[in-house]
């Protein structure tokens, strides 16, 4: 037997697991909720499943509670820690998955990550999100559609992303809004910005979630990604972001966010060449992305 085998478990013992287990599954007989009553039975079946299975000691499940408790502490209005938590470990991803059908014909959602802020500056059509942050022009074009094809006119974009350092503006404390906006398709259901061309950032790693990615031997970076919020009268609000093609890290993204159909080519452009918009760029490079958007009908 390995050293890490879980022992034998006697008749008498497991007798007395399941009775414990029975225990806890009646004291939710009253839950008015079905709903609620079916989580809970569920949460408590699993979870006594995986301290049993593993035969947790009780020092690590008091380190278990400790890590929970840092989580906590290192929480803040602009960090939240049980969203990479939920994150690292692709339970956000798989929630995601369950309620998002691969098959019924949108754009795929994917996690909308720990730095969506409400309150971003409006731009119109043609506008620079970037708001001074730091990084390579990238020109984003594209339409919102619905799943027979009728351009969506008004529908709301939200954009935000991280600046050439790997920083989203929630991280400085100047509390500077810069990075992100919002945006609305004209008649036809066309969008058009200038944002940043995305690159690779670590999540915020200095807490217990970055310690665990660190005894795990897990990178805290992800693939390089331009988030995007998408919502429509009748339609179902997307939450998805689009990554650059090419990038090293896409089959090691640290939440487990990227999909192949998200993928998208940034053709690349020398300083010098003419931006579509006219626009004059201070004599350096920029890339340019076209992402087409479906929403699905609202599910009521």
């Amino acid at each position: 037997m390995s050293p890490s085998a879980p022992a034998a478990v006697s008749d008498r013992q497991r007798h007395v697991e399941d009775d414990l287990l029975h225990t806890v599954l009646a004291s939710f007989r009253n839950t008015a909720d079905p709903r609620l009553k079916e989580l809970m039975e569920s949460l408590v079946r699993h979870l006594h499943g995986f301290i049993r299975e593993t035969r947790l000691t009780e020092d690590e499940w008091q380190r278990a509670v400790d890590f929970l408790t840092a989580a906590g502490h290192i929480t803040t209005d602009h960090r939240q820690e049980f969203v990479l938590l939920s994150d690292v470990l692709g339970a956000s991803m798989q929630t995601i998955n369950i309620n998002h059908d691969a098959t019924a014909g949108g754009t795929e959602a994917t996690v909308v990550g720990p730095f969506f802020v409400e309150g971003s500056p409006e731009i119109p059509r043609g506008g620079d999100m970037a708001g001074g942050a730091s990084g390579e022009p990238c020109w984003v074009e594209g339409t919102v559609t619905d799943t027979d094809g009728n351009p969506v006119p008004g529908a709301r974009l939200e954009v935000w992303e991280a600046d050439d350092d790997g920083f989203y503006d929630v991280q400085y404390e100047e509390g500077q809004l810069a990075g992100r906006a919002h945006l609305f398709t004209d008649e036809q259901g066309a969008y058009t910005f200038w944002g940043l061309t995305p690159t690779p950032y670590p999540i915020p790693h200095d807490g217990p979630v970055g310690e665990l990615l660190a005894k795990t031997g897990r990178s805290p970076l992800r693939a390089s990604h331009l988030h995007f919020m998408a919502t429509a009268p009748g339609l179902r609000t997307l939450i998805t972001h689009i990554f650059v093609e090419g990038d090293e890290l896409l089959s090691s993204d640290a939440v487990f966010g990227v999909k192949e159909s998200l993928v998208k080519k940034f053709e690349r452009f020398t300083a010098g060449t003419p931006a579509p918009d006219g626009r004059e760029l201070s004599g350096g490079s920029w890339s340019r992305v076209r992402f087409d958007i479906v929403l699905q009908p609202s599910q009521g």
